[in-house]
């Protein structure tokens, strides 16, 4: 690659044309590389899934139309993710005047120090190069940001040194977002800016000039603004000035996952699953979608606070949690195959709970009794899936004939496949989960546990959480658990 001019007059006579760079403003850019994308089919935001059809084409047109946008949606929906990924659509490198605080054009600067600097030195001028990663500037908005933070604030350390009046517009400390010029500058939670602060971000979004201690300064920016917000604070009233919302080009709801498998895609891909262990980690789908539906179940139920969402964070660090129970049972039995079990999902309510915002009906239930039902619908859900129009009469007979079973949260996998074995018919029916005889015990365990919390979720069977199982229908909801006790052992009889 030839060297990179580092003078305004080399700058000049490059292959960067002063003709592209001046007359190219940063929308302009990214519509320019967006199109070049588009041209060839390229993915535009890898890692990013289920927008495919919704949120990315609406932002597709936003930039193609040269907007500013902001994202609304609730927590855990890849907000920040996608505006970071932004900056790919930005040039490898951008020229700038060198020593520049915001970056200036060098072909049209627009602070005084930099005009002076050229007329003094003219193609002599120092130029500098920035990567398209330092272009983009991020903000999450507090209540205490003040418009020094954003705007700039005359500084007189500066004024003393170098002799000026307070009122010469070299005194001016510059914020974050003149920082930001021919860049990217994003602002996450923006209702949370207080209302003067938004004032002088849309003036100086729309006209280019903001006063500083009263002191009026030009500025106008070449800026790509992008916002993010919750859809509750962005509508309601006081939480934005109409003024700045009125001058947002595109708004743009994102969402939670559409379908389950855009879900399990998206934990796969994000949850810390594939570590170094002492023991082989194996996770069975229906393991990893009975987390996922855990997600969906709670995103529907009337006891979970809907304004709040239930972040997609929630499954990821289920699913991680779980794979760490499994994990430290297999390393005290000293086993070379971890494989989680349904138990392995009760026993990561602290990965759930907190993250549940709950109604006033589910604050009365408690977050562990709603969390514990959430569990018990999703391996409903999920052993249907599998299990919809398969005979197992035969297992529900074992216990209604007086079979009895008890199982301990930390039972060794081969152990556990002995007792399960002695139930007529169950480990013939793993087979619908692609399980054989020769089948490691550890995943033949947890598949026929999965099998009898299926029918536990279907009250073909009963369990007490302090007896075990029963057989039977099950005639009224487990009694709450002591807060901090021992996972019980289950008993199926």
């Amino acid at each position: 690659m030839p060297d990179l001019p580092t003078t305004l007059g080399a700058l000049r006579t490059s292959n960067y044309s002063e003709q592209c760079i001046a007359r190219r403003n940063v929308k302009d850019e990214l519509r320019a590389n967006l199109i070049c994308k588009l041209q060839r089919g390229e993915e535009l935001f890898p890692g990013v899934v289920g927008y495919d059809d919704t949120v990315i084409p609406q932002m597709v047109n936003a930039l193609l139309s040269r907007h500013n946008f902001i994202l609304l949606g609730l927590r855990g929906q890849a907000k920040t993710r996608i505006i970071r990924m932004l900056t790919a659509l930005l040039d490898q490198r951008m020229p700038y005047i060198a020593g520049c605080e915001i970056r200036d054009n060098p072909y049209h600067p627009i602070c005084r120090r930099c005009r002076d600097l050229i007329e003094e030195k003219g193609d002599g001028t120092p130029i500098a190069w920035l990567n398209r990663e330092e272009r983009y500037v991020e903000k999450l908005a507090t209540p205490d940001v003040t418009i020094a933070d954003m705007i700039g604030d005359i500084d007189p350390i500066k004024a003393a040194r170098s002799g000026r009046d307070l009122s010469n517009e070299l005194t001016v400390h510059y914020g974050l977002l003149p920082r930001a010029n021919r860049g990217i500058f994003a602002i996450n939670e923006l209702p949370d800016l207080a209302g003067k602060i938004q004032v002088g971000l849309f003036n100086i979004m729309q006209e280019g000039d903001v006063q500083i201690k009263g002191y009026p300064v030009r500025l106008p920016l070449d800026i790509m603004l992008v916002f993010t917000a919750n859809p509750e604070d962005y509508t309601a009233r006081g939480k934005i000035i109409t003024p700045l919302k009125d001058r947002i080009g595109s708004e743009i709801r994102t969402h939670y996952p559409l379908t389950l498998q855009q879900g399990l895609a998206i934990t796969k891909q994000e949850s810390w699953v594939d570590r170094v262990s002492p023991s082989s980690l194996e996770v069975p789908n229906y393991i990893r979608e009975i987390v996922e539906q855990l997600a969906f179940l709670a995103r529907e139920d009337k006891k979970v606070d809907k304004r709040s969402g239930v972040s997609q964070r929630l499954p990821i660090s289920v699913l991680e949690n779980v794979v760490s129970n499994a994990e430290r049972r297999a390393l005290k039995a000293g086993e070379a195959v971890a494989v989680p079990r349904v138990l392995d999902i009760y026993a990561a309510l602290p990965s759930i709970t907190g993250k549940l915002e709950l109604e006033y009906e589910g604050e009365l239930k408690g977050g562990d009794n709603v969390a514990r039902e959430l569990i018990r619908m999703a391996v409903g859900k999920v052993y249907t899936t599998y299990f919809d129009g398969v005979n197992v009469s035969q297992i529900v007979q074992w216990f209604e004939l007086g079979g009895s079973l008890k199982l301990d949260e930390s039972l060794d996998a081969s152990a556990m496949a002995r007792q399960l074995g002695n139930i007529q018919g169950l480990m013939e029916k793993t087979g619908v989960l692609g399980l054989g005889a020769s089948e490691p015990d550890a995943l033949r365990a947890s598949a026929s546990e999965f099998i009898l919390e299926g029918l536990y979720a279907h009250r073909r069977l009963s369990r007490s959480e302090e007896i075990g199982f029963t057989a039977g229908e099950r005639k009224k909801d487990p009694p709450e658990r002591e807060e901090g006790r021992r996972p019980p052992r289950r008993q199926f009889n």
